[in-house]
């Protein structure tokens, strides 16, 4: 695991995809600043790039990966962080898969969609949440954060692998191809004020 202030270091590369993450002050994304990135390499190599919030607008080396159009960014629960993201980089994320949408399309048994669940279900593997909810501004992050953080996406590639496997086997791939390439307009209405649900509704 490597902690990166406000960058990722210019030799650092990713061959097709990378799982990401973000921590944030909270939810609101107009009014809580990103803190941290996570990634993850296919072959388990974690990097944490610390924001501050004097260097919000930066990350060029980080930047040039979440656009790579050649990359895909695995994530879980992309409709958040991809609008996260794009509000403080002023970026498109992009392409990119979550995890949690392809369990909602092919794990119709459960309403258990969280990271938690689908690891312990899915992997086999049980994750800690314990540092969810801290405080992911400190300038100087806890040793149970950075654990926290790398944990968050260290299972992603399997995931995506595993729920690949299930979305062939129910015929779903196509439209969680769909679903996942709608998640760019979904950040931009998030960005615009609106959410799809105010823009479809009746």
């Amino acid at each position: 695991m490597y902690l990166h202030q406000n960058d990722l270091p210019a030799d650092a590369s990713f061959t097709d995809s990378v799982a990401v993450d973000t921590e944030a002050m909270g939810l609101a994304i107009k009014r809580d600043r990103l803190c941290l990135v996570q990634l993850c390499s296919a072959g388990g190599e974690v990097h944490l790039v610390q924001i501050h919030r004097d260097q919000q607008h930066k990350a060029e080396n980080l930047k040039k990966i979440l656009m790579d159009q050649s990359i895909l960014k695995i994530f879980h629960y992309a409709r958040f962080d991809v609008s996260l993201l794009n509000h403080t980089f002023q970026i498109k994320t992009s392409p990119v898969y979550c995890t949690k949408v392809a369990s909602k399309l092919v794990r119709t048994y459960t309403d258990r969609h969280g990271l938690k669940n689908l690891c312990r279900e899915v992997l086999g593997v049980d994750v800690s949440k314990q540092e969810q909810t801290s405080d992911w501004g400190r300038e100087t992050l806890s040793p149970e954060q950075l654990k926290y953080a790398a944990g968050d996406v260290l299972h992603l590639h399997s995931l995506r692998e595993k729920l690949n496997q299930m979305l062939d086997r129910e015929g779903k791939m196509s439209l969680a191809n769909e679903c996942f390439a709608a998640l760019e307009v979904f950040a931009s209405l998030e960005l615009a004020g609106m959410t799809p649900e105010e823009l479809f509704q009746h």
